[in-house]
């Protein structure tokens, strides 16, 4: 089974060039040169993953992360950009990138990352938040989670509970290792 992706670009030049670079790897690519473009497409079939230029006009690709991310939470998707910066870099992997790449993109590390996105689609991961459970992939992590689970108190007053979102979302995951431990 082919990878499906979907590759946005306005830089009609790069788009064609990495289009053929990926399709010549086996993978079955639609092109789109703007987001706008991107979202009918989206909306009408299904990707294994999405590369996205951070820098476009009409829509920057963090705006464009961020509507994908609201038309399908479980799309995978990768941002290219020529301008990286850790704030953007950091900002994208909050909205939901899979992952932010620098161009020029060095294909077997994008082709790499494309499969990655494919296997974790295929197997469901990223889905254990909303099912609340822990990753059956990350059996170290969740080792982790319960040998602290014993020692977090489970009370809403809590300084874990009400300390930021990633504390929350650690503390989170204890409890449940140490409810799971329970049943």
């Amino acid at each position: 089974m082919s990878v499906k992706v979907l590759l946005i670009d306005d830089d009609q030049d790069f788009l064609a060039i990495l289009a053929e670079r990926l399709m010549i790897r086996d993978m079955d690519v639609t092109t789109a040169a703007s987001a706008v473009e991107a979202f009918a497409l989206v909306e009408s079939q299904p990707y294994d993953a999405i590369i996205l230029d951070l820098q476009m006009p009409e829509m920057d690709g963090l705006q464009a992360l961020e509507r994908f991310k609201a038309i399908n939470p479980e799309l995978q998707v990768i941002l290219l950009t020529g301008h990286a910066t850790v704030a953007k870099g950091v900002h994208a992997m909050k909205l939901g990138a899979a992952d932010v790449l620098e161009k020029p993109v060095d294909i077997r590390v994008l082709t790499e990352k494309i499969k990655k996105t494919q296997v974790q689609k295929i197997s469901g991961l990223g889905s254990e938040e909303k099912n609340n459970t822990v990753p059956s992939s990350a059996p170290g992590l969740s080792r982790v989670l319960r040998n602290y689970s014993k020692r977090v108190d489970p009370s809403p007053g809590s300084p874990l509970l009400q300390a930021g979102h990633e504390e929350r979302t650690l503390t989170r995951g204890m409890l449940l290792c140490n409810q799971s431990e329970k049943t």
